[in-house]
């Protein structure tokens, strides 16, 4: 939950008024149909910072075997309608092994980062060089679609477009396309029209192209994300994500999903 991945910035200004936006949304994940995970995501949009956090862990069946958590922020500032992240951190345990990620951007350009404990080097890696940290964004940043202009938000045209991400040790691209709209419902909250894309998987830099996972979700066609709207804004925001697998279905569904917006005049002499 803390890396799920999809595509573009965030928020689009009023002419004569500012909007504040929040988002609380709690997600369940599960393969083949048994829970496997829990987690929350909270998304605030001011008139010129914004901030996002996640946390989950495992749930269910899953926990009985292995006992996993992960924690992800992100600040940054709304330029121009758009979002620029700043400053993004993630941690995760697994058992008794923990580790953190710190990025530092300017500019959607990585100043510095840094994995702690430092991972030991792996000479299959693809090296990540300084022109893959250029013209990024963080994971959490990458998961929001911002939707240009002021026309219709669930839109064929919404669906289409790539991000380029970096998450501290890898660098790949996310790639939507359009497939179709669905209805969508959460136990608490949002219940209406969703705009479901394919997502596309390009690895790029920073991972060992032997690995089985890289392989398939580099390969994979089948994957899908369900996008809907932060109320008051034009942002779309993952309600849903579908992924096959060899062991059975993988999904991320939201089961409460609440946005708000207070909007207020912006101030003048």
């Amino acid at each position: 939950m803390v890396a799920a991945g999809s595509a573009l910035g965030l928020l689009l200004l009023a002419q004569n008024a500012q909007a504040q936006a929040r988002l609380d949304a709690q997600y369940e994940a599960s393969l083949a149909g048994i829970p496997v995970g829990k987690g929350t995501w909270a998304v605030e949009i001011g008139d010129d910072q914004y901030g996002a956090s996640a946390q989950g862990g495992t749930a269910g069946l899953l926990k009985s075997f292995s006992q996993g958590a992960g924690t992800g922020a992100v600040q940054g500032r709304v330029v121009n309608g758009a979002l620029v992240g700043q400053s993004y951190q993630a941690s995760t345990t697994t058992g008794k092994k923990s580790e953190q990620i710190h990025i530092n951007l300017q500019n959607g350009n990585v100043k510095d980062f840094a994995i702690e404990p430092t991972p030991p080097v792996d000479p299959d890696r693809i090296p990540v060089t300084d022109a893959h940290k250029r013209g990024v964004l963080d994971p959490m940043t990458a998961s929001l679609v911002r939707v240009p202009g002021n026309g219709e938000l669930l839109a064929p045209d919404s669906c289409r477009g790539a991000a380029p991400v970096f998450d501290g040790r890898m660098r790949y691209e996310l790639k939507l396309d359009y497939k179709r709209m669905e209805n969508v419902k959460a136990d608490k909250g949002y219940r209406g029209p969703a705009l479901v894309c394919a997502i596309y998987f390009t690895p790029v830099a920073g991972y060992i192209p032997d690995r089985p996972v890289i392989k398939y979700l580099a390969q994979a066609r089948n994957m899908e994300i369900f996008f809907v709207p932060i109320a008051g804004t034009r942002v779309l925001v993952p309600f849903k994500m579908v992924i096959p697998t060899p062991l059975g279905t993988a999904m991320l569904e939201a089961t409460s999903f609440i946005t708000q917006a207070t909007p207020h005049v912006a101030k003048t002499q």
